[in-house]
């Protein structure tokens, strides 16, 4: 990709994730359309990665990514449209991500977990590879700036339901997250409660 695309399809996916946000705070009725976008300030922290996985004709020795959660806000994947590989783990069965040609897949973060108490789930999901194929994607991760916390909305906290994860700040959780990815354990787990 030539730096003028990419700039410009940054740009552009940076306005559908303000769009995103400010739909998810309507949802859960908080008083500012604006709080999500508010809470990853001024200093978003924006990753581009782009991933290759080659055919690999032996797939029970080779993840394309091991099972994770993502520790943002949110993910736009643009995915290839003819190779399918991603997976999301529910009730204790791995499930393909079905194919929709020409679309972005939002995947929701751990940081958005955290700030929605609980009600938008980062959900576990992996990629893997296919015998005959090989499969692109791009995603864009947002994440809130490492210097702020984050914690639950306090509008989204009552005697019903309380805060159901502590205070971090973004810095020491994005530390946490690579310690717990490399034993397949969910650095959000260890923030419960």
């Amino acid at each position: 990709m030539t730096r003028d695309i990419l700039h410009n399809f940054t740009r552009k996916c940076g306005g559908v994730k303000d769009n995103l946000l400010r739909a998810m705070a309507k949802l859960l009725q908080l008083h500012d359309d604006d709080y999500f976008v508010d809470q990853l300030g001024e200093k978003v922290e924006t990753n581009v990665r782009c991933s290759y996985y080659p055919e690999c004709p032996r797939l029970e020795l080779v993840f394309g990514l091991k099972p994770h959660c993502d520790g943002t806000v949110l993910t736009l994947l643009m995915v290839d449209d003819s190779v399918g590989g991603l997976q999301v783990l529910r009730d204790g069965v791995w499930w393909d991500v079905p194919i929709v040609p020409h679309t972005l897949l939002v995947i929701i973060g751990d940081q958005t977990e955290i700030m929605s108490n609980g009600f938008f789930k980062s959900p576990v999901h992996r990629v893997v590879t296919n015998a005959k194929k090989e499969r692109l994607s791009v995603a864009l991760d947002y994440s809130v700036d490492h210097e702020r916390e984050i914690e639950p909305s306090a509008q989204l906290i009552d005697e019903k339901r309380p805060a159901l994860y502590m205070k971090v700040k973004v810095k020491d959780y994005n530390a946490g997250l690579y310690e717990h990815f490399s034993q397949g354990t969910m650095v959000i787990d260890t923030l419960q409660i």
